[in-house]
């Protein structure tokens, strides 16, 4: 998951194009993904996450501790059914704590398999809607500067085409306020609306996962 929230952010932000017609166009550029980066709250945010999933894995690697114990188990069970010794009535009583174990393995992997699918789910869409509260805030400061700066046209520096090529070839570093953007993101008392906070585990119910910002390191099933 962490892949989701370090992505580079391809954006450009523009007024309307009816300022190429009244004159000289006043340009600027960003590195919204160093902005992205750079922003406190961005290494807060993919900390949480991280720490969310190690601890949802370690709850997912207990639940298959014990699956695997219950297997072994049921295998024991079955050899000592094998034996000849054991009269009828021992036989049917191992028989039905065998039985009892196999429903009761059977219900441990449907809640295993949700535990791992909720719990994936519930991450992914926290750290999305995070990444998305990151970007509105990088965002808001931009359009900030566009108007304080007067601009036309803001091209992100870190944007790439779907030809892999930089959207912005080539531009003049005074054109560039990413430092300006990182300041005002970072500055102390600023107040930020970006809910960084996690969902209980108990929250996830009868559901597993660490993301690289959400390519994730997925328990494989039992």
């Amino acid at each position: 998951m962490k892949k989701l929230l370090s992505l580079a952010l391809t954006s450009m932000l523009a007024l309307p194009l009816a300022a190429f017609g009244q004159g000289t166009v006043k340009i600027g550029t960003i590195n919204m993904d160093r902005a992205f980066k750079e922003y406190t709250k961005t290494k807060e945010a993919e900390k949480k996450i991280n720490d969310a999933k190690d601890a949802a894995k370690k709850e997912f690697d207990d639940r298959t501790d014990a699956y695997k114990k219950a297997l072994e188990e049921v295998n024991n069970l079955n050899k000592q059914l094998e034996s000849q010794a054991l009269s009828a009535d021992k036989k049917t009583q191992l028989a039905k704590d065998r039985d009892d174990k196999i429903n009761n393995i059977k219900n441990m992997e449907r809640e295993i398999n949700e535990f791992r699918q909720t719990r994936e789910n519930q991450l992914r869409e926290q750290a999305l809607r995070m990444r998305e509260g990151i970007v509105k805030e990088i965002t808001d400061i931009v359009n900030d500067k566009v108007k304080t700066l007067n601009l036309d046209l803001v091209f992100d520096k870190s944007g790439m085409s779907f030809n892999g090529v930089p959207l912005v070839m080539y531009s003049r570093d005074s054109y560039d306020f990413t430092n300006d953007v990182v300041l005002a993101l970072n500055k102390p008392g600023r107040t930020s609306a970006l809910n960084t906070e996690m969902p209980s585990p108990s929250s996830a119910g009868t559901a597993a996962a660490r993301v690289s910002p959400v390519a994730s390191a997925t328990p494989k099933k039992p």
